[in-house]
């Protein structure tokens, strides 16, 4: 947990006065909102119900033995916070009223230490556990929404972002974490310290209770007023300092450019222009800040002025005792400090609403890609035969365009085709198809005579091995990304496919070998390298069915020699559908199939496509006379 909850919870920083103790929940509140809610911007957004926080109550309620603990724990200080103005009221009355012997002084503070002890004990026990819950709530939510979000097929992310996405999972867990361990607790602690605060003061002294109680909402008005004020301007801050990371990062990411065209002194105005914008908008805040302290150190000490003194002719007419008169300043001070916190805690639970509801619209989101209820067997040894017979598709993201139209192709056992065509003429989409991440609106699709439709998604990819453009690698070690395809393969497994894969040498070269970790999407290999770590996945994948997207465009000739060395042994013995624009690389298929418009145009050979003068012709002509140039 950060500190902003725990400063909810426990404030331990030196404060300028006492209303400063009211004051500091809402402003440090109301500057780090923003920064912790990224997704809730719009606040037509935000919902006026607490309904969505079901989700999260239903979360924390499998763990009843700590939800009791944290009560008990609550209680405990609560009674304990009350029970040290009372002390001061017998210290005070007996100890300093001359009525008192040392034993029974001495008595007097052992029994108020005992008490803080408590106080503190039970402080850091409800903290913990109410923290605890916190964390493992937001553990048990991100985890079953991370299992969905694995289910779900790709079309979903073509409407949601991924960066979205990754926002709800840290910012709107960190949200509703602050709820359940500190919002929550907060609202408990404060609602039973305000009841029991204003039963001790009805004992004290009723008639001054009841100027108190009017009073308070004296205080509590402009901190509220002012509270919506600072927030309104805290999310115009939060922006403004938004805007000078987004400037840094642009300016810093693209430092060579700056320098080369000389913008040095021009990006530094730039910048400056943006800082000052972020200072003005701060020096706003401070100033409503600076208002309501002021207004809030008049009320609370003139109301304190006016109780003391009303309490100082009440001592004086012998109606009441000193020391009852300082239990009742401490009793209502804390009072006065619970309904403060009190009146932002239903904020509190609204963003806690809206983070909750967004998590759940991941959690209720169901695949467009499911298993049959009753799925069909693929046939046993696997063929690697394919078939697209009448294919119409269009992308969730744009109906309005066909990315195939009534497409038919047979492909047999161990056949290699490769597809061509220009940008957007459906190629990337045969492969999408056939691992099925998505279904085609018109037309079927059969792998060794099954229907895609018909079979579990999870037997399908088993036979499908891919080698993609760029190559992915995770965050891993060497052995993890290469056995990602196979996760149980043995080291020898796995040196036999990287040696078949040409990538042997350079993975022995590596500081720790296989247990070197490769950086962040393998950043510690070259783009050969990551290419040849592909192919060595997909020969570890041992697949009937080879797809190659466009697998060595991005490479130089070197690497794209060695990686083509290294696919001519993938494709061996199994059915390759190979995806590129470079000609040159397709020229040994036994078929080349010539996509535009999501249409077949040509399809045979080479040689007999190169003749036949239609598109894949004027395709290669323009590529080998660039190349010969």
């Amino acid at each position: 947990m950060d500190g902003k909850p725990l400063d909810r919870e426990i404030s331990d920083a030196p404060a300028d006065s006492g209303a400063d103790a009211l004051l500091a929940p809402l402003d440090t509140q109301a500057i780090a909102m923003e920064a912790e809610v990224g997704a809730e911007a719009d606040p037509a957004a935000r919902p006026r119900s607490l309904a969505p926080l079901k989700m999260v109550f239903g979360a924390a309620v499998q763990y009843p033995r700590q939800i009791g603990l944290a009560l008990l724990a609550l209680v405990i200080t609560s009674a304990a916070t009350l029970a040290i103005p009372w002390r001061f009221k017998v210290i005070i009355d007996e100890a300093f009223g001359g009525t008192a012997n040392a034993e029974q002084i001495g008595h007097a503070f052992q029994y108020l230490l005992m008490i803080v002890l408590i106080l503190g004990i039970g402080t850091a026990l409800r903290f913990y556990f109410v923290s605890w819950l916190g964390e493992q709530v937001v553990a048990d939510i991100r985890l079953k929404v991370q299992e969905n979000l694995l289910r779900l097929s790709p079309g979903f992310y073509e409407v949601n972002s991924p960066k979205e996405i990754s926002s709800r999972m840290t910012s709107d867990t960190a949200i509703i974490e602050n709820v359940v361990g500190t919002t929550i607790s907060v609202a408990l602690r404060n609602s039973l310290t305000a009841i029991g605060g204003i039963g001790l003061l009805l004992y004290l002294a009723p008639s001054l209770t009841l100027g108190l109680l009017i009073g308070i909402p004296l205080v509590i008005a402009p901190i509220v007023y002012f509270g919506r004020k600072i927030r309104t301007v805290s999310r115009t801050s939060q922006d403004r300092i938004a805007d000078v990371g987004a400037y840094v990062t642009e300016v810093l990411s693209a430092m060579k450019i700056v320098q080369s065209f000389g913008q040095e002194r021009r990006e530094s105005a730039r910048f400056a222009s943006v800082v000052e914008e972020t200072f003005a908008t701060a020096r706003r805040r401070i100033v409503l800040r600076a208002a309501m302290t002021s207004i809030v150190i008049l009320l609370v000490f003139g109301g304190i002025v006016v109780v003391m003194w009303r309490g100082a002719l009440a001592v004086s007419e012998g109606v009441i005792s000193g020391g009852t008169i300082a239990a009742f300043v401490l009793t209502g001070g804390l009072v006065a400090g619970a309904l403060g916190s009190l009146t932002e805690v239903y904020g509190d639970l609204l963003r806690g609403a809206g983070a909750a509801s967004r998590l759940a619209e991941l959690l209720e989101a169901r695949a467009d890609i499911a298993p049959p209820a009753r799925p069909e067997s693929l046939p046993q040894p696997p063929r690697g035969s394919l078939s697209f017979r009448n294919v119409t598709f269009r992308y969730p993201a744009r109906p309005e365009t066909a990315a195939l139209k009534d497409f038919t192709l047979e492909i047999e056992p161990g056949e290699t085709i490769a597809i061509v065509g220009p940008s957007g003429a459906g190629k990337s989409t045969i492969f999408q198809l056939v691992e099925r991440f998505y279904d085609p609106q018109g037309g079927t699709i059969r792998l060794d005579g099954v229907p895609l439709t018909a079979a579990d998604p999870a037997d399908i990819r088993a036979r499908l091995a891919l080698v993609p453009q760029d190559g992915v690698l995770f965050s891993a070690n060497a052995r993890d990304n290469l056995r990602y395809g196979k996760w149980d393969a043995s080291d020898e497994d796995i040196w036999n496919a990287a040696r078949a894969a040409n990538a042997e040498t350079f993975l022995r070269a590596l500081p720790s070998g296989l247990d070197t970790y490769l950086g962040e999407g393998g950043t510690q290999l070259s783009g050969g390298q990551q290419q040849r770590v592909a192919i060595a996945r997909a020969l570890l994948r041992d697949a009937p069915i080879l797809l190659l997207d466009e697998a060595t465009s991005a490479l130089d000739a070197e690497s794209e020699q060695l990686v083509q060395q290294a696919l001519e042994k993938l494709m061996a013995q199994r059915t390759t559908l190979v995806i590129a624009h470079r000609l040159a690389t397709v020229r040994a298929a036994d078929r080349i199939i010539v996509l535009d418009e999501g249409r077949i145009v040509e399809q045979g050979t080479h040689d007999a496509l190169s003749k036949a003068g239609g598109l894949y012709a004027r395709l290669a002509r323009l590529q080998f006379t660039h190349a010969a140039a």
